[in-house]
């Protein structure tokens, strides 16, 4: 009761007179994981051909249990007589396993048969999460100045993306899903997977927005390895990998970000480029004054930089203290300055004995 290799050349030779029965399945594409085929009698005899093709898994059955398995492509005899071959490619173990505990309860008595299942990766599978799913955006971090640690900007986002899968397991895929039907199609499957592997994506999304991977938002498309490795590692496919199946390949094709998501982080931009700039002019302040305390040439000669520096930022330091306080209504004060010839700074109202006015540098005429 096995396969036996018929030899090269034997298809249009006299040997295919031989064959009392010639079993073949045609192409199986895209659409279709599993089709019975069996001879009008349901019996297949001795010495009868089945013609496995690339691609093709063929796995013969009688009377709900199986006789013999080969995912590899060739023409084959089949021997009752025989034990299994086995001609298993990758799948032996599993094939072995089938025929020792693989057993269809109630299905007819000496029926025989072909299952014919897709071994080819079945692709163009799409996905897109429905509604915005959160995640967690260390592109744009937020500082917590208290404790100087920095906190993920939350965000929403929607991702759209294709996957691939394939039957890694015909046993199981055969007892939980397709059974002995005449034909399994794609399209009883594939809208409950595509939810499955939504969630499995979200799961990773979880992982990838996490404080060790840090990934930013915008940049998932090319995370495409990372994501299946870590679907992988994690086994966030499991229903998926239940059934006999498994995610071969998984691509996100685009990430778009929910309004409220995108106001965030232009605020975000818009308060960092401001707090950037505040930060410049006043680092360059401090510098100045600390410069302009330790000039060997006299503090009035710094500090009257300090005040041409301040005039320059628009007074964004005017609130620094000086050695004098600036009138701030622009006004001289009334008393007459007899010493310096009567002259007062315009900008702060100090009197000035130079050119230049020793508290905010103003040139005086």
């Amino acid at each position: 009761m096995g396969l036996i290799k018929a030899a090269v050349g034997a298809v249009g030779s006299t040997l295919h007179d031989q064959w009392k029965d010639y079993i073949k399945c045609d192409d199986l594409g895209q659409d279709i994981l599993m089709r019975r085929v069996s001879t009008p009698n349901g019996i297949i005899s001795k010495d009868s051909a089945i013609q496995v093709s690339p691609g093709q898994i063929a796995v013969i059955f009688e009377s709900g249990r199986i006789l013999d398995a080969t995912a590899e492509e060739g023409i084959y005899t089949f021997d009752q007589s025989s034990s299994p071959t086995f001609f298993a490619g990758q799948f032996g173990a599993v094939f072995k396993e089938m025929w020792n505990r693989f057993v269809y309860n109630g299905s007819p008595s000496k029926e025989q048969a072909v299952f014919y299942l897709n071994a080819k990766e079945i692709i163009d599978n799409k996905f897109g999460t429905p509604a915005p799913i959160p995640f967690q955006d260390w592109s744009h971090p937020i500082p917590n100045q208290m404790t100087g640690k920095e906190t993920a900007l939350r965000v929403q986002v929607k991702c759209f993306g294709k996957y691939t899968f394939k039957i890694s397991d015909p046993a199981v895929f055969m007892s939980k899903i397709a059974g002995t039907a005449e034909e399994y199609r794609k399209d009883e499957l594939v809208e409950q997977m595509r939810s499955e592997v939504i969630g499995s994506f979200q799961n990773v999304l979880n992982e990838l927005g996490n404080s060790v991977h840090k990934a930013p938002v915008l940049e998932l498309p090319s995370y495409t390895d990372e994501i299946k490795q870590m679907m992988d590692e994690k086994v966030f496919d499991e229903p998926i990998r239940a059934r006999g199946l498994s995610i071969v390949g998984f691509v996100v094709e685009s990430v778009t970000l929910d309004d409220e998501s995108n106001k965030k982080i232009d605020n975000y931009e818009l308060s960092a480029n401001a707090a950037m700039q505040q930060g410049t002019l006043t680092g360059a302040y401090a510098n100045a004054v600390q410069d302009a305390a330790n000039n060997t040439a006299g503090a009035a000669n710094g500090f009257m930089g300090i005040g041409m520096m301040n005039m320059a930022s628009g007074g964004v330091m005017g609130g620094v203290a000086t050695t004098n306080q600036p009138n701030t209504n622009n006004q001289a004060p009334v008393q007459n300055n007899q010493s310096t010839g009567g002259k007062f700074c315009s900008n702060c109202g100090t009197p000035v004995n130079g050119a230049f006015c020793s508290n905010c540098g103003t040139k005086v005429n």
